[in-house]
């Protein structure tokens, strides 16, 4: 039954693409949500629209719960339910910076069980079952497991880390200011009382961050503020790729898909693992993000 699921939402996801690279983000009319930097497009609302008709009409049983059509005070709950974003990394696909994707998963007891990540802009098909593995399926068709290195190296330090920040449509305040202070303190030398990592990115999609530390490309991603639909289906991509999440926040090592509150640690030896997340909720102090 999994494996079927998975397979719908790899095709729905694959429509979902097509849908995107026919669009012409240049006259696609966006609106605004809280501000000029946190878009909305016509492209969103389509896709999410075609995903929920394609996935109700199919699985009429199970819920649906998309960004584009949530209401303040919509949970998910312990029935099977689709989460669904149809366009994650609107900026991104508003200036026409191939790095977004649809992302679709299937939680059960509000914990996530499929995950399909789809940027149709580079060909790249994340995909994962719980308890069967993740996978990318590239532009060419070859499949490969994830982490793409079977044995990953070693997570000594942050010091040898590539970090992912976003930087979020909230720019002013505790939580903003926490954001950018933590980023330089990351980026800061050692001898100044940083960590030194190796160098931040930032690509403008949630969905892609867990995927790119699932298949060992970045190491650490660290972010507060976005949504379930932002990380669901990247999470369980991620945790088949031998990766874990913790909170974003000091103290926290069971976050929840609606805490808003995350940080992705590619795959390597628990140990190595946990004394990164460490190392960061230490950097951190007494701060935290309020969502």
């Amino acid at each position: 039954m999994l494996r079927k699921i998975k397979d719908d939402l790899v095709d729905i996801a694959r429509a979902a693409g097509e849908m995107m690279l026919d669009a012409d983000p240049s006259i696609d009319h966006s609106d605004t949500k809280k501000n000029s930097s946190d878009r909305v497009t016509a492209t969103d609302k389509a896709v999410e629209k075609m995903v929920q008709d394609r996935l109700t009409s199919t699985y009429p049983r199970f819920e649906f719960l998309g960004e584009e059509t949530f209401k303040l005070g919509d949970k998910l709950g312990n029935m099977p339910t689709f989460v669904c974003d149809p366009i994650d990394g609107t900026l991104n696909f508003i200036h026409g910076f191939p790095n977004t994707a649809v992302s679709l998963a299937l939680t059960i007891h509000k914990k996530p069980f499929i995950g399909v990540v789809y940027n149709p802009f580079r060909g790249d098909l994340f995909a994962a079952i719980k308890w069967q593995g993740a996978f990318l399926t590239t532009a060419t068709g070859e499949t490969r497991r994830l982490p793409i290195s079977p044995v990953p190296k070693p997570l000594t330090s942050l010091n040898d880390c590539l970090v992912a920040v976003e930087w979020g449509p909230q720019r002013e305040g505790p939580n903003w200011a926490l954001r950018t202070s933590m980023s330089q303190q990351l980026m800061t030398s050692k001898a100044a009382g940083g960590a030194m990592v190796h160098s931040i990115r930032s690509n403008g999609s949630a969905a892609l961050d867990f995927c790119y530390v699932a298949a060992g490309w970045i190491d650490v991603f660290w972010e507060g503020g976005c949504w379930i639909w932002d990380v669901c289906a990247g999470w369980i991509i991620l945790e088949e790729a031998g990766g874990m999440v913790a909170s974003a926040n000091p103290g926290d090592w069971e976050p929840t898909l609606e805490g808003r509150l995350y940080l992705a640690v590619r795959g390597a030896k628990p140990a190595e693992q946990k004394g990164v997340v460490k190392e960061l909720w230490d950097m951190m102090g007494e701060r935290k993000f309020a969502y």
